[in-house]
């Protein structure tokens, strides 16, 4: 059987302005990278924190793979949880506030880990409809009963906590939402979950590091603890510039999902060197608040100068700062215009986001300068404007 019937559908998503492609990276992450051989202001990475190219992040990875070598060799039950693991995940366990903490090799892997873990088909999961595509593959593969209730809405919540009779009852957000830039209503949710004995699990992968004491994320932003969110899920790969994930929690919670969790038992630990590095990171992270004072000022100089362009800016006060423009060509054009002025911003378009919402997801870094946010605002004032123009002149007189 030959491919022509993937073919099609690949051509119909190019004609539909969908098709995605990769660019290469021939630089290190940081303000202004090196994308296919050119040169670009950058705007469009979750290293929210800059530590990404840290010397100290970097330094530690090196004397961990002197110590430690580079590969893991063992998935953590065999003979791969090594020192480096285990002091992560213990100095993650302080940070959090939680008994303990158990390391994934991505967020991807933590989401179904900790949600197949717990769940099965006796029981029901409910999730935010713009929940993160790993959290919603989660519940679908868990085999529960899976409803979707509308975006931050509590009520629509509470009507279908309300219904189900599952075994175990499961509410699952993103703390911080990936396209949108916004917070989840953390201690309404938890207040919904609790008065229907549902646990309440939280991915908190772009909140921690940058919201919250210390960066220590959304729930601690809200004031709240283990007892209202029982699951606290984080990754490593944006706010710490390494890679990996956690999930953070009770005692038996982290012995249920070392039982049970398939993508925890059956694959290859991280590289011990990673979690050196991810060690440093978490260091550089508690005890440099300028890193999130410099950022936070950045959002509020780019909102500010969006709104004096006129430009539809989604509610975020985090590093994620999504520009409404509607139709995917049209992010398209201008994501183009702004490559041409030497500024690297992507656009998102479905199915990442609803139809008639594509956008350009803008993301600030504490490794941006105040002269550097100024020249994005002025592309965006010159790029926007003659489409815009462009737009008028074709109108039929």
């Amino acid at each position: 059987m030959s491919f022509d019937q993937l073919q099609a559908a690949l051509d119909q998503r190019e004609r539909d302005a969908l098709y995605r492609r990769r660019r290469v990276l021939d630089s290190a992450q940081g303000p202004e990278v090196q994308v296919d051989g050119k040169r670009y202001l950058a705007f469009c990475s979750n290293d929210y924190l800059g530590l990404a190219n840290h010397p100290d992040v970097i330094r530690a990875l090196q004397q961990g793979a002197d110590r430690y070598g580079v590969g893991g060799g063992a998935s953590h039950l065999v003979n791969g949880h090594g020192r480096a693991h285990h002091a992560l995940e213990e100095a993650l366990a302080e940070f959090t506030g939680r008994e303990r903490v158990l390391l994934f090799s991505n967020g991807y892997m933590a989401n179904l880990g900790a949600i197949n873990g717990l769940l099965g088909k006796a029981d029901a999961i409910f999730q935010d409809r713009l929940n993160h595509a790993s959290l919603l593959d989660a519940g679908l593969l868990s085999g529960a009963r899976f409803q979707r209730y509308l975006h931050n809405d509590v009520a629509s919540l509470e009507q279908r906590l309300a219904r189900t009779d599952g075994r175990r009852k499961l509410v699952v957000t993103d703390g911080v939402f990936s396209m949108d830039g916004d917070l989840a209503p953390l201690p309404e949710l938890a207040s919904a979950a609790r008065a229907e004995s549902a646990w309440l699990m939280v991915d908190d992968a772009h909140g921690f590091g940058c919201i919250g004491r210390g960066g220590r994320g959304i729930v601690d932003h809200f004031d709240l603890g283990q007892d209202e969110v029982p699951v606290l899920v984080g990754t490593l790969g944006k706010a710490f510039g390494t890679s990996g994930a956690f999930v953070a929690g009770s005692s038996a919670l982290i012995e249920t999902l070392i039982q049970f969790a398939r993508t925890y038992i059956y694959t290859t630990s991280m590289p011990p060197a990673v979690a050196c590095a991810s060690l440093a990171s978490l260091r550089l992270l508690e005890t440099q608040d300028w890193r999130r004072e410099h950022l936070n000022a950045l959002i509020g100089r780019f909102r500010a100068g969006c709104a004096q362009l006129g430009l539809n800016l989604m509610d975020s006060p985090t590093p994620i700062q999504p520009i409404l423009i509607g139709e995917a060509d049209a992010a398209m054009a201008i994501s183009a215009g702004l490559e041409a002025r030497g500024i690297f911003v992507g656009a998102i378009r479905p199915p990442t986001v609803p139809a008639g919402s594509a956008r350009l997801r803008v993301t600030l870094s504490a490794s941006h300068s105040e002269a550097q946010v100024d020249e994005l605002l002025e592309a965006l004032g010159q790029v926007i404007g003659a489409q815009a123009m462009g737009d008028r002149q074709g109108m039929p007189q």
